[in-house]
């Protein structure tokens, strides 16, 4: 019986999502339009307020386990303040990461002339597609934990190795010829040589095509690919319960087309952000190493985390005056002649 309203509890949540991007696209996004500034900070501000009125239910939730919370023996008993900070230290774990996905999708975008009123489309179906593959790799990642103890250290030595690889790989080399999902989908689709609208697919000379518009698409979710294999682990290091693992995950990934058109193009300006991410991957990377010997306490771990990422904020207002010319943002509204790939 317990069982049973655990996985309504997890029903209850997906179906909340899947509602949430229902009206998305079927309701304030049903017609193409560029998103502006002012929208995209509303917008912002409103899945931040979702998730911290998530995050008080999920405290009561905990406290007083309700639905059979906590009862199941499966995971650790947490209380309701343990609930609440884990879930809270996981989303923004996710959510720093996430802008360095947003430099990625910019550079997607400008690369291929992407016009901005076909852009949250793209994203719409990007988070999509992001949302099923962090629910697999959540499962695969608790099953992992629960079985072998051990995998933590190479969960920890993964995330020291992504934050050397961040700290020295640049990203405005795409090279998409080289992806194998548009490899794939060159050779097997015949491809538009223009925007067809918002269209994935088009009718051109009585032949259904592919049009540049889904190489987008395979390439953001290729993307998000590499950014999951960090990201996951990381929030395995801050809690165990596949629960709040999760919903942090899924509501940081929500905010995430938000949050771009908010910030693409003021995404250069914050010169010294990715040095904090590097920094704050290796911090959650040695996190992980010493959990089963020295744990961190979980809000010493939100300190360290706001602390790095507050230094490089501020590190990139101060050097504002400094800034040269954005590395990428949102393009014109109207597609050119430029579109062609």
């Amino acid at each position: 019986m317990v069982k049973l309203m655990i996985l309504w509890l997890w029903g209850g949540f997906v179906a909340f999502i899947l509602l949430m991007l229902a009206l998305d696209l079927g309701v304030f996004h049903r017609k193409a339009h560029a998103v502006s500034t002012s929208e995209a900070l509303v917008w912002t501000g409103i899945w931040i307020a979702l998730a911290m009125a998530f995050n008080v239910g999920l405290y009561f939730v905990y406290e007083h386990q309700w639905l059979g919370v906590g009862t199941t023996g499966v995971g650790p008993c947490l209380t309701g303040e343990q609930a609440s900070l884990q879930f809270f230290t996981g989303y923004l774990i996710e959510k720093s990461l996430s802008l360095d996905n947003i430099f990625v999708i910019a550079l997607i975008f400008s690369y291929f002339h992407v016009p901005q009123i076909y852009q949250h489309r793209v994203l719409f179906w990007g988070v999509l597609g992001a949302i099923v593959l962090r629910a697999a790799m959540i499962a695969a990642g608790a099953l992992l934990i629960a079985r072998f103890s051990w995998i933590i250290y190479i969960f920890g030595g993964l995330l020291l190795a992504t934050a050397v690889k961040m700290l020295v790989v640049r990203h405005d080399n795409l090279q998409p010829e080289r992806n194998p999902l548009i490899r794939l989908a060159r050779r097997a689709l015949p491809i538009t040589e223009t925007y067809e609208g918002q269209r994935f697919f088009a009718v051109v000379g009585g032949k259904r095509a592919a049009t540049p518009l889904l190489l987008v698409l395979l390439f953001v979710e290729s993307s998000d690919v590499l950014f999951a294999i960090d990201s996951v682990p990381a929030i395995f290091a801050v809690t165990r319960d596949p629960f709040l693992v999760f919903t942090s995950n899924i509501f940081a990934i929500l905010g995430l087309r938000s949050l771009y058109f908010a910030l693409a193009a003021m995404m250069a300006k914050f010169r010294y952000l990715k040095l904090s991410l590097v920094f704050l991957l290796a911090f959650v990377g040695i996190k992980m190493i010493l959990a089963h010997h020295s744990p961190i306490p979980t809000f010493v771990s939100l300190a360290v985390i706001v602390g790095i990422l507050a230094v490089g904020i501020v590190a990139s207002i101060i050097e504002t005056g400094k800034d040269t010319a954005p590395l990428a943002s949102p393009v014109t509204d109207e597609p050119s002649d430029d579109n062609e790939i």
